[in-house]
């Protein structure tokens, strides 16, 4: 699979590094040239300086061969116009999106990108460690 990740933070450093370990031909996409010191020493990809929504960064990396296009930088913004560019301009049909704000990831969503609320995510994980029926748990109720 031809992947491009838009984002070498360390959620898109780990992306990129599980992919190309996994054979996968990956392409990594950041403004910061430092960013790709997170990638994992085996890393076998593309390393691209860049933004990800600059047409000639995209062209260079043949982005209209991509399969999957992976947009996980630090703003919602960015991120959402790349993954617009990639999806309609460039027609990739696997687009996914980190949108932080989960009602702007809602909206999206709607429009037709995969997208993913690291916020909402999150809360939804504690909520339901908080109250999951865990073997420790039951424990702790039954004791006290």
């Amino acid at each position: 699979m031809n992947v491009i990740v838009m984002g070498c933070g360390r959620v898109g450093a780990s992306v990129a590094g599980q992919l190309s370990e996994g054979g996968h031909d990956v392409s990594v996409i950041d403004t910061d040239p430092f960013a790709f010191s997170r990638l994992p020493t085996n890393f076998a990809g593309r390393r691209i300086t860049g933004s990800g929504n600059d047409f000639r960064i995209l062209e260079a990396i043949n982005i209209e061969e991509a399969d999957v296009f992976i947009a996980v930088a630090s703003g919602d913004n960015r991120n959402l116009l790349a993954s617009q560019r990639a999806k309609h301009q460039f027609g990739i049909k696997n687009v996914i999106t980190r949108v932080k704000d989960p009602q702007r990831s809602v909206l999206f969503e709607q429009l037709g990108l995969s997208t993913f609320s690291p916020t909402k995510n999150g809360s939804e994980l504690i909520i339901t460690s908080l109250f999951e029926e865990t073997p420790d748990k039951l424990t702790e109720a039954s004791q006290g």
